[in-house]
């Protein structure tokens, strides 16, 4: 059939897979390869003029080949997996590509065929791993979730239907279930780290949020994830990722910053929370065009406290100090522990007047309470020096010096008064 004829089969001969001739009206096959002869155990002229359906285990009658035929004329070019059996019985997996063409007039097909017995028995492998991997996530605290972008199905796995309370049938496995039960206050950042992920604007998604359990209750999750899979335009069909339950984590971080911000003595906020909160309240009256009341309170003649009923004795007074005014200040005010017997006190909205009025009201309480530590009573004083925003400044330097330029003046004019720019205000 071919004038090279001894070229062809020497070029095929040196092919690994198996190649066929076959003749598409009666399935016969006409050449074979080395490889495709031996790969059956047979000899050459055991496998030539023979139809190509005695390799085939599932493919038997004429008319299933016919259809087969058809298929392969269509496409021009034909890929199926399936086996083929060897002259002792025994049967392997093989990949086969089939192609269309003409020669000398005639119609044949060139089937390439490639056995995949080690890439099968590697996928079994693979699966193996797949299954442990699975059973080692669902067995662990961890949770797996698999999505399917396009459809909106989502897997949720056992684990994470544990971890947030839910029977094995219990969360509809579709992503509306994940983004209704995300804190609302976080829910568009999630959503939004999740799209730049799809939209290839981040490498990974990583989001630490409040995720609703089944009791309503929000846990803290540390959620991380990637695509999977593409389609053949790049765009994203999958994604799978890990869910961690880390309120106890998150609790912990937020103790310890309640630690950092609050004076442990008192339980008022610290000076060092005192500058952050001190420059927002500042921002937000400049944005509002709102005015902000400030004092500077000292607790007149601390030292003799000290002297008269030890440091112990002088915490428990500071401690009593804190809660006369945390108990008379507003709401919305700020109260702070500034250092040893100072306090400071932020009024947001509060003018000169209604600052004076609320100081002078503290004022009164404290010289009128009596403190009592180990069956010694005293009553303790206070000195106030207030300034406000805008009046006295526009800068947090420029304020804390108003403040403290009152607070020395009320101190050298006899303690246990309020001052404030020009007047003091004498009990």
């Amino acid at each position: 059939m071919f004038d090279d004829a001894d070229d062809f089969s020497f070029i095929h001969d040196q092919m690994a897979d198996a190649v066929y001739l076959i003749d598409p009206a009666s399935s016969n096959i006409i050449w074979v390869n080395r490889a495709g002869h031996e790969d059956l155990l047979m000899q050459r002229h055991e496998v030539l003029n023979h139809s190509v359906l005695s390799l085939q285990k599932h493919v038997t009658e004429n008319g299933q080949w016919q259809a087969i035929a058809d298929v392969i004329r269509a496409e021009k070019r034909y890929t199926f997996n399936g086996h083929h059996c060897r002259k002792d019985g025994s049967e392997f997996p093989v990949e086969v590509n089939t192609t269309v063409f003409v020669h000398q007039d005639k119609e044949l097909f060139l089937s390439v065929a490639r056995d995949i017995s080690s890439r099968r028995a590697y996928e079994s492998k693979d699966k193996g791993r797949e299954a442990q991997i699975l059973t080692a996530i669902d067995a662990s605290s961890d949770g797996l979730w698999d999505w399917e972008i396009e459809a909106g199905a989502v897997y949720f796995s056992p684990s994470l239907k544990r971890m947030l309370g839910y029977g094995p049938d219990e969360m509809p496995p579709v992503v509306e279930t994940w983004k209704d039960n995300i804190h609302p206050s976080d829910q568009q950042r999630v959503l939004r780290i999740m799209g730049e992920h799809l939209n290839g604007q981040r490498e990974r998604y990583a989001a630490t949020y409040r995720l609703r359990n089944r009791n309503g209750h929000y846990l803290w999750v540390h959620d991380t994830g990637c695509v999977s899979e593409y389609d053949e335009e790049l765009k994203p069909v999958r994604a799978t990722g890990i869910v961690t339950d880390v309120t106890r984590q998150k609790l912990l971080e937020q103790r310890l910053q309640e630690l950092a911000a609050y004076d442990e003595l008192t339980g008022l906020r610290n000076r060092r929370e005192s500058r952050r909160v001190f420059d927002s309240q500042l921002h937000l009256a400049e944005r509002h065009h709102q005015p902000l009341g400030m004092a500077l309170i000292d607790l007149d003649f601390f030292k003799s406290v000290n002297d008269q009923l030890g440091h112990v004795g002088g915490d428990y007074v500071l401690k009593t100090v804190a809660r006369v005014l945390e108990e008379r200040v507003r709401r919305s005010d700020f109260l702070f522990r500034w250092g040893g017997e100072e306090f400071l006190l932020l009024s947001p909205q509060t003018e000169l007047q209604a600052m004076i009025e609320l100081c002078e009201q503290l004022r009164h309480a404290l010289e009128t309470y009596e403190m009592c530590y180990e069956q010694q009573c005293l009553w303790l004083t206070a000195s106030f020096g207030i300034a406000t925003y805008p009046d006295s400044g526009s800068e947090p330097s420029e304020l804390m010096l108003a403040m403290d330029t009152e607070l020395y003046r009320a101190k050298s004019q006899g303690r246990n008064q309020v001052c404030y720019p020009d007047k003091c205000r004498h009990s």
